[in-house]
């Protein structure tokens, strides 16, 4: 990440004004990232392979998926491709394996509800680190982001053992947050020049390698799936990592990490429901009060990134191409 000094706030955390323009549309991609991203849960629980490797092969697979679009449109960028934001986009994809390889783990350890609740803590940490670098988030920006993990820490809530695997798994799961904020924060640097595609491959490559060393470190198996458990795989790939993650890649661009990251939190109660509604587990009685507390989070910081971005009255009010 940069690290000359600025007097204004950083395009990484406050949009330019022409991105701030396309604010709808990005909004709306951002919606269909979180109900792919919200799908992960539910299809992670009911697919019948180690955890590592069904993370290796989300990625694995999507990188199959990328990779004739690469070749047709993209292998031009990536050659023009500048050693920062190569090295960036390696980075992204280190820290995005280490997020997988820390949560997943974590899940056999602890209780689900506290390894949710440490693992979205997510915007606290991208509002950390912008803070350290420099840029001074608006008190909104902080206030949304509380309040918004209160509504997980509502619907999860969090019981802390004193059970030392237990508080293995807690910490697991803490960094597996942290994680995720570098990999948000990485990912919108690297896409102030580069496009999604090219940063999304080069990022899920790095991913797919690192968690493919730690399936074979671990013995994880990595075949000898049954059918319905390889098209599982399919689907995880489409809904949590191209719709997914991929979209977050898109649109952290133009609404900024603070926006992004506070947003994920929305996969926790997606996730909920999607589980009530295709596994049949029923829903807490505080999700639907949880989920209106952490829209409202949301909807403060996404009002004190507007107010800091102001869209100038020149600017076209619909917005261009993808």
């Amino acid at each position: 990440m940069s690290a000359e000094p600025r007097t204004v706030a950083p395009p990484a955390a406050v949009p330019p004004a022409a991105a701030v323009a396309h604010r709808p549309l990005d909004l709306t991609l951002l919606a269909v990232a979180i109900a792919g991203v919200s799908f992960s849960a539910p299809l992670i629980a009911a697919t019948a392979a180690p955890a590592l490797a069904i993370a290796f092969w989300r990625n694995a697979m999507a990188i199959g998926v990328l990779t004739p679009f690469v070749l047709r449109s993209n292998l031009g960028e990536l050659r023009r491709m500048g050693r920062r934001s190569l090295l960036l986009s390696v980075a992204a994809g280190a820290t995005l394996a280490l997020h997988f390889g820390l949560w997943l783990p974590s899940l056999s350890m602890t209780s689900v509800a506290t390894s949710t609740a440490l693992c979205t803590t997510t915007p606290i940490w991208t509002t950390i680190i912008l803070r350290i670098r420099g840029h001074r988030p608006p008190r909104m920006v902080w206030a949304g982001t509380l309040l918004a993990v209160v509504g997980v820490i509502i619907l999860t809530g969090i019981d802390m053992s004193t059970d030392t695997r237990a508080l293995a798994g807690d910490a697991l799961a803490l960094g597996a947050g942290m994680a995720a904020a570098a990999y948000v924060l990485l990912g919108a640097e690297v896409r102030r020049t580069a496009s999604t595609t090219a940063y999304t491959y080069i990022c899920y490559s790095t991913t797919a390698v690192a968690l493919l060393v730690a399936c074979l470190v671990s013995g994880a198996s990595l075949g000898g799936y049954s059918g319905e458990t390889w098209l599982k795989l399919v689907a995880l790939t489409v809904a949590a990592q191209l719709l997914g993650h991929s979209l977050l890649n898109r649109v952290v661009h133009g609404l900024g990490p603070s926006t992004t990251s506070t947003a994920i939190l929305l996969e926790t109660p997606g996730a909920a429901l999607i589980a009530a509604l295709w596994l049949g587990q029923t829903p807490p009685a505080m999700a639907y009060p949880a989920l209106g507390v952490i829209l409202a989070g949301l909807a403060l910081v996404i009002l004190a990134d507007r107010r800091s971005s102001p869209v100038p009255a020149d600017l076209p009010a619909t917005p261009g191409g993808v």
